[in-house]
């Protein structure tokens, strides 16, 4: 657990020399005016939001209240304070956003009722993500997490109607600085974090940074067990008074044992629900899932002078995912627990992406007005190859999984084999304008043209498709006064998908149209920041899962459907040393064809609160709750031969932090997490699901310089 991985070692080799250069670094280096502005360290602490979070939106550099969308943002602070040490956790305190965590090691993500599918890294779009997470994303290696709900076709390939998520990397800083922290927690969670960053020559013209995090950690969970490694290096070399050339690699290692492959059936044969407990698993104890995740980075930015800025980006990532899984199948018995089945399985798949982005913005004038300018082009393939390999022994009948150990023998894998293998393309063109119409008017407009292709073979079935087509993208912010803005914006839908029908072929891409409307506010000199938005998404094509392939994979049937709500959220610090993040989501989601209740896995109503207050008789204490709170959601299946109904009722969860600052240097934090220890499914994404942790605990020890 404590050793670290090869490539963090090296890493931590490239950058020995920051120390040995801190102090004379600290003076030669060149001010933050002479760099690129699309470079510098944002400072975020006590601020309601990061001024580069409307980044993710258009590319133009506008500022939150400037961005006709709804953002969230979720600052290094709060992932500190809260102890969210995968993106997971960040994002399940986020506004609007759901975590369907549905297997131990795969979870998906939902946002106004649809997945999210379009992810960034530093605002460049990952073209060829879907919306499932293999393993967790460790988040030690990010600066802040940025949110922008509601589609955005313009910087994505895709528009999406649910949101975009940005991970913006902590960046290499001309000063030296260092932090470690050693945590432990429930069910032998031992964690460790370092981060060093400063100038690498004398006179600061090459900066590295340099972030590993390794966690090893038991569970709640029978049998399972995981280890995650990360590493994330960044390197920074001046090449001039303008010009910066950023190198950058980010790895990351995910060691599942017992894993889950599909989850706990969730009624009887009579129809009535389950109910195990919380630690049940239908994992064999022999069952392993190891994902390995490289992106190597190449960015070259430069500042003309006018305040005109271009930037190229080059992407390499390889994914890779071996495993031994253990399915299990069947409705049991409600008196026995008997009538389940096995469906043990290998699956290997190698993915390997290649990208590039380049784009230039910057101010010009007409009709006596400033205006800004955004454009670019980029251009991806993928290559990707599965297989899975299966044993003779399919449909051994199981013991009740409430009294299995998961003994079971493993098989050779041998029997029958298939697979896949496919290329995927994707090219296009963005751009757009922020005009200035009046003092208090700006009108953003753009489009994104994108073509998509993709041939091969899925398990045994041949698919090739080619799609082009052009997202839009409009909006208007009016400012009110010096506080409030009034907004909206429209753009259309097109995002090609992955899920597949009952033939295996992949579904048509998802169009339909987005529009949005609502208020932003700043106080407190902008320390604190609302919004209230309304939605109204119109979708054609979006996948509602409609059963399973024999191997457990789901396959999906097109559905158009409507979401309707609105969304609230306040951000940012209310009085000196005190922190608040609250937000409500409500939705109405419906099938156009019949009018019912579309997606009701969804909840329709969410809320969310993270906040944080400095004890002002004892000021090195920090005390700080969370509050995660969902409306009822439910599913139906029909693939015991009748209509079963599972439901999770609404609930709550509360979570408690303690910091305590010994001196400038040494912290410790203690975080409690579902504190009235709620019973609760973790999801209903799928028929199959399981139990959420129970009350858990973690103690953290921190140093920084």
């Amino acid at each position: 657990m404590w050793r670290r991985a090869r490539r963090a070692a090296a890493l931590a080799a490239s950058c020995a020399p920051l120390a040995a250069w801190s102090q004379e670094a600290a003076v030669a280096a060149p001010s933050a005016a002479s760099a690129p502005q699309t470079l510098q360290q944002v400072e975020i602490r006590g601020k309601a939001q990061a001024s580069g979070a409307g980044e993710t939106a258009t590319g133009l550099g506008l500022t939150p209240r400037e961005t006709p969308q709804s953002i969230s943002v979720i600052t290094r602070e709060r992932i500190e304070d809260f102890g969210l040490a995968d993106a997971g956790a960040v994002l399940a305190s986020v506004t609007g956003i759901n975590v369907e965590r549905v297997e131990t090691d795969r979870t998906y993500y939902t946002a106004r009722g649809f997945d999210v599918t379009n992810f960034q890294l530093d605002g460049i779009g990952l073209p060829f993500a879907n919306g499932s997470q293999w393993g967790d994303i460790d988040s030690a290696a990010y600066e802040r997490i940025d949110v922008l709900r509601g589609a955005n076709g313009l910087l994505s390939f895709t528009g999406n109607p649910s949101a975009t998520i940005n991970f913006v990397r902590k960046r290499p800083t001309a000063a030296f600085q260092a932090s470690a922290l050693v945590g432990i927690g429930s069910w032998n969670d031992r964690r460790l974090e370092a981060d060093v960053s400063g100038a690498m020559l004398a006179d600061g013209g090459v900066r590295g940074r340099l972030v590993v995090a390794d966690e090893d950690r038991d569970s709640y969970l029978d049998r399972y067990h995981n280890h995650r490694t990360m590493a994330s290096g960044l390197v920074d070399v001046d090449l001039g008074d303008r010009t910066v050339l950023s190198l950058g690699v980010l790895d990351q290692r995910t060691r599942a044992r017992s894993p889950m492959w599909g989850a706990l059936p969730l009624y009887h044969t009579d129809g009535t629900p389950t109910d195990y407990a919380v630690s049940t698993s239908t994992a064999a104890d022999w069952a392993w899932w190891n994902n390995d995740d490289t992106r190597v980075t190449a960015e070259l930015a430069h500042d003309f002078g006018n305040r005109w800025q271009a930037k190229a980006t080059a992407t390499y990532r390889e994914q890779d995912a071996d495993s031994e899984l253990f399915y299990v199948y069947g409705t049991p018995d409600r008196t026995t627990g008997l009538g389940l089945s096995s469906y043990p399985s290998a699956f290997s798949g190698h993915y390997r992406q290649a990208m590039l982005d380049a784009r230039a913005s910057g101010p010009f004038t007409l009709g006596g007005r400033e205006h800004q300018l955004m454009f670019g082009a980029s251009i991806g393939r993928q290559n990707a190859h599965e297989h899975s390999g299966y044993g003779n022994d399919i449909g051994t009948p199981l013991p009740d999984l409430a009294t299995w150990d998961g003994s079971y023998p493993k098989p050779a894998f041998t029997a029958s084999s298939n697979g896949s293998s496919w290329i995927d393309k994707r090219s296009g063109a963005y751009g757009a304008v922020r005009f200035s119409l009046a003092d208090p008017l700006s009108l953003v407009i753009g489009a994104n043209v994108t073509r998509v292709s993709s041939e091969g073979e899925n398990y045994g079935v041949p698919h090739a498709y080619t799609h082009t087509e052009t997202t839009p993208y409009a909006g208007v912010v009016y400012d009110i006064d010096a506080h409030y803005s009034a907004y909206a914006s429209y753009t259309k839908i097109f995002s090609p998908q992955t899920e597949v029908d009952a033939n295996r072929q992949p579904l048509a891409p998802i169009q339909g149209s987005n529009v949005e409307a609502g208020i932003k506010a700043d106080w407190l000199d902008g320390r604190l920041a609302g919004s209230l938005a309304v939605f109204r998404t119109r979708q054609a094509n979006t996948a509602e899962a409609a059963g399973a392939f024999p191997d457990g994979a789901s396959y999906y049937r097109p559905i158009a459907a409507t979401s309707t709500g609105f969304e609230a959220e306040v951000t940012g610090r209310i009085a000196a040393g005190w922190d608040v993040a609250a937000g409500y989501t409500q939705l109405r989601l419906t099938d156009d064809a019949t009018g019912a209740d579309a997606r009701t896995y969804v909840p329709r109503r969410t809320f969310r609160l993270s906040t944080t207050a400095q004890v002002p008789w004892l000021p090195a204490l920090k005390l700080g709750a969370s509050v995660a709170a969902q409306s009822a959601i439910s599913t139906i299946d029909e693939s015991a031969g009748f209509t079963a109904t599972i439901r999770q009722g609404g609930y709550a969860t509360l979570g408690l932090m303690a910091r305590y600052e010994f001196d400038p240097h040494w912290s410790a934090t203690l975080n409690l997490d579902n504190v009235a220890d709620r019973k609760y499914l973790t999801s209903l994404y799928w028929t199959q699901t399981y139990y959420a942790p129970p009350r858990q605990a973690r103690l953290s020890l921190r140093w920084t310089y």
